[in-house]
């Protein structure tokens, strides 16, 4: 089946053009200054807690064909208790998907948290409890996927959040961190997709980086590393020795002055990567204190075109 635009609903005028995003959620919230940077379209919603309508309307401004997303519920009141990765692989009509929750309970809540065990991070568990975690969602049929987790980092550090809709400045404890690898086959051979969400404190986001580079070494090249990684721009390319692909402030998304959420390519050729740097683009958007990032991927740039 042809991959289609989902806003219209045709046939991609590219399909060998694979789309690949990245988006911290923010749990699906909308943030009071990112109202007014919305596309006509979406009309500007109001501020206020979660809904699946404006998780949806997003995810159909992207029109991704794969996606990575951080801070992403499941079964929590304060998003209207749904699985929100179900909601956006239902959006874009396909079953290849995986949920990691990396935390049972509510970060930040009243209640608390706790690191979601390894039971409780099965693909197949039906969780009994809210969590939240990290996801990948593709069109496309996955061949392989893999997941790792990371432990907390045992201190606290103060940090803007946002709180109904505006930002706070409080004291967060670190929590596990995930991520997951997805092989995928498009037209023009394999890719893989690795989406990550890391730490908030020094030094171990970096050593996260690391052990990442080192967990999917052994994957298909080409390969597409995206997430909020909570490091500067160019610290991440640095580290993995890969090629960014973003090089703007995605954070925070009403008026981004630093740049969190990246794009890193490796195994691409030149015309492949030159081709996929003129559409690497940042969107601002009502959902989420983060701008989603996204690129278009051609593996058939470059290659000879079979004649009529």
């Amino acid at each position: 089946m042809p991959l289609r635009d989902r806003r219209t609903h045709k046939p991609m005028t590219n399909p060998d053009r694979v789309r690949v995003a990245s988006f911290n959620i923010l749990h699906g919230q909308t943030v009071s200054s990112a109202a007014a940077h919305s596309t006509a379209h979406l009309q500007s919603p109001s501020d206020g807690p979660p809904s699946a309508t404006s998780l949806i309307e997003a995810i159909q401004e992207i029109s991704p064909t794969v996606i990575g997303l951080q801070e992403v519920d499941r079964n929590q009141q304060r998003s209207g208790g749904v699985h929100q990765t179900q909601v956006v692989a239902d959006q874009m009509d396909t079953d290849q998907w995986r949920f990691v929750p990396t935390v049972v309970g509510t970060p930040g809540g009243a209640g608390g948290f706790r690191a979601a065990l390894e039971h409780e991070r099965e693909h197949e568990f039906d969780a009994p409890h809210p969590d939240y975690g990290v996801s990948l969602v593709s069109r496309l049929p996955v061949t392989q996927w893999r997941t790792t987790v990371f432990p907390a980092a045992p201190v606290s550090m103060p940090l803007m959040v946002q709180s109904n809709g505006r930002p706070r400045v409080l004291r967060v404890r670190d929590e596990q961190r995930a991520a997951i690898a997805a092989c995928v086959m498009t037209a023009a051979g394999p890719l893989t997709i690795v989406t990550a969400h890391l730490s908030f404190v020094p030094g171990y986001n970096v050593r996260q980086l690391r052990q990442i580079r080192k967990w999917f070494a052994d994957l298909p090249r080409p390969l597409v590393f995206v997430g909020d990684f909570n490091l500067p721009s160019g610290v991440p390319a640095r580290v993995t020795r890969m090629t960014p692909l973003i090089r703007e402030s995605t954070f925070p998304s009403y008026r981004p002055r630093i740049q969190f959420d990246h794009i890193l390519v490796d195994g691409l050729n030149y015309p492949q990567l030159t081709a996929a740097e003129q559409t690497a683009r940042v969107w601002q958007l009502p959902v989420s204190d983060h701008c989603a990032v996204s690129v278009d991927i051609d593996l058939n740039a470059g290659r000879p075109r079979p004649r009529d």
